[in-house]
């Protein structure tokens, strides 16, 4: 008889091959966290605190855990599914976006005033409150004004 051995790679012949409650919580994590914690994050959250990188390659490698890769793709079907993604509705969504290069200065100032304007409650500064003649000016450091002496 086989038993576990190092994250569960070979299994007992007799036992019926399923996750344990650690694989599914970082499958959990990774899927649910996507772009906010690292594979290792997602390991490290899930429990395995020792090398937490190496658990999560692993993991993520069908060779040695396939059961945690299938779950993983099903966990993202299933948000696919849900918010309606698709790779042709993203490439279009991005395509709408537009691009910075194909606009002109007068376009860019356009935008970036119409950001400002629309965000003016969470952004915190009032340039037209601040009058130049009350900005104070810091001193050079010694080497700056040393530097310009010479």
């Amino acid at each position: 008889m086989i038993t576990t051995l190092d994250y569960g790679k070979l299994q007992a012949m007799s036992q019926p091959k399923r996750l344990t409650e650690q694989q599914i919580k970082f499958a959990e994590l990774l899927v649910y966290n996507e772009g906010k914690l690292s594979p290792a994050e997602a390991a490290y959250e899930a429990g395995y605190k020792t090398r937490a990188r190496k658990a999560a390659a692993e993991m993520r490698n069908p060779k040695y855990f396939p059961l945690v890769v299938k779950y993983i793709g099903e966990l993202r079907a299933e948000i696919r599914e849900k918010y309606g993604i698709t790779f042709e509705r993203h490439v279009s969504e991005l395509a709408q976006t537009g691009n910075i290069d194909n606009l002109s200065a007068d376009e860019i100032k356009d935008k970036l005033k119409k950001i400002l304007d629309d965000n003016k409650e969470i952004i915190n500064i009032t340039p037209e409150d601040i009058e130049s003649n009350t900005l104070e000016l810091q001193e050079e450091s010694n080497l700056d004004s040393h530097s310009q002496k010479d």
